[in-house]
């Protein structure tokens, strides 16, 4: 183990005790090894395989990451994975988020999966081809089951402004499809100068985001969850070559591969990764941490960008004290909130989760808030999802049925803000950040 300078050990006592102001506990001793373990391991770009489960990934990612749930991503990444059955088509499956943090993360949101899918093909216009085909196998073949229901997807992006199913969409943002869509394999759309049909096949070509979502049940847990698969489609031409379908692709700094076996594709994947990755990966990120300081205001989701930002651009002290947060009584909070959604749409009609699950997952959200907060904060939050069990028992449809998770939502995200903001910007360091990121954001407005 290398030691820290005397300056860093100074700057560790001075961030273990303003923790500590902030009645945030902060373990010298581990907080010391974590820092020589992220300084060690920053300095290389290898991908490392924990030989004990199989599971690999960047040097970095694997600190965070434990393996106590990894059967059961692999369950579930059985029903979340595009796979083919020629040889021409390779894939790679990682966890990703929040989930590939789960040393760190006591209260992860949804199953974030990310896979890597690589296609041979003679030009591009074939890899783009197989690649809507294989994702449309994907969802017929896993529409509903026992512990699992298909939600939608999105592949292609709008080129005008208009209307889908009664919600506004926008030129160049994704184009999400329903079930029926997808199996049709065309979607209605008004576009300003009329009816537009969109059809599978033909967005394919320019296929940008390309993600598919699902609601999954726990049978023994009773645990339901969001499952979101994002997938980087590249294709290998004749030569070798390989490009990503979409224009970029992505970085793997914050990702852990399932099964070692795929080592070989990454590793021919992953070279073709810019050499400025690092960089660009961690301006997407302070772009997302802008946003939910700015915007769309949700001080959870900016720490957690804040946490990968900061690990990955030599920040470690500030990594460190954000790090902690995450195992705060308080933050169980930020996966209530996400469960919310989750149990929204796990009662959507034709749903095959059992209304036990759906049940179950509510009472144990409201132990959950019960444990963490006290007095009207407590009432006001359990009121809200007592009121929203009741709707989904009983299968309630309409503007009522999304005023109540969004009501939830609101007093429950309310309450994550505060802590979060609380204990980031009581950190003089972090509170500079935030307040930089802010000032500029105001500054841009008023320009405008």
């Amino acid at each position: 183990m290398t030691n820290l300078p005397r300056e860093g050990t100074a700057d560790i006592s001075r961030i273990i005790e303003s923790a500590r102001r902030l009645g945030v506990e902060l373990d010298e001793e581990s907080t010391r090894q974590w820092m020589d373990s992220i300084a060690l391991e920053s300095s290389s770009g290898d991908i490392v395989v924990d030989t004990s489960t199989g599971a690999f990934g960047h040097r970095v990612a694997m600190l965070d990451f434990s393996a106590r749930e990894l059967e059961r991503f692999r369950r579930i990444g059985s029903i979340v994975e595009v796979t083919g059955t020629s040889p021409d088509v390779e894939s790679a499956l990682a966890i990703s988020g929040s989930a590939a943090q789960s040393k760190i993360q006591s209260f992860p949101g949804d199953c974030d999966y990310f896979q890597r899918l690589n296609i041979k093909a003679p030009t591009r216009e074939d890899a783009c081809a197989t690649m809507a085909t294989l994702m449309r196998d994907k969802v017929l073949a896993t529409r509903r089951g026992d512990t699992y229901q298909f939600l939608e997807a999105k592949l292609g992006s709008y080129s005008f402004d208009g209307h889908h199913a009664g919600k506004a969409v926008h030129k160049g943002s994704p184009i999400s499809w329903t079930f029926d869509e997808i199996e049709a394999q065309e979607l209605h759309a008004d576009g300003p100068d009329g009816p537009v049909v969109l059809r599978w096949q033909e967005v394919a070509l320019d296929p940008g985001w390309c993600k598919l979502d699902w609601v999954v049940s726990d049978p023994e847990r009773r645990q339901l969850s969001n499952a979101s698969n994002v997938i980087d489609v590249t294709w290998e031409a004749p030569d070798g070559d390989i490009v990503s379908l979409d224009g970029y692709l992505d970085a793997f700094f914050q990702e852990v591969y399932l099964d070692a076996e795929d080592v070989p594709m990454f590793a021919k994947v992953a070279k073709h990764v810019s050499d400025d990755a690092l960089d660009q990966y961690v301006e997407r990120l302070e772009a997302e941490v802008r946003k939910y300081l700015t915007e769309h205001l949700n001080y959870g989701k900016a720490a957690k960008r804040m946490y990968n930002v900061f690990r990955l651009s030599g920040r470690h002290l500030e990594a460190a004290y954000v790090r902690e947060l995450f195992d705060e009584p308080a933050t169980i909070l930020y996966q209530v909130w996400s469960l919310l959604s989750t149990l929204e749409n796990a009662t959507q009609p034709g749903s095959s989760i059992p209304i036990a699950d759906v049940q179950a997952q509510a009472d144990s959200l409201i132990v959950d808030v019960v444990d963490a907060l006290e007095g009207e904060e407590e009432t006001e939050i359990v009121k809200a999802i007592l009121q929203l069990r009741q709707s989904l028992e009983l299968q309630d449809e309409g503007e009522r049925r999304v005023a109540e998770v969004e009501a939830a939502q609101a007093r429950v995200i309310n309450v994550v803000n505060t802590f979060y903001r609380e204990k980031l910007t009581g950190m003089p360091t972090i509170n500079d950040y935030i307040s930089g990121i802010q000032r500029a954001h105001e500054e841009s407005l008023e320009a405008s």
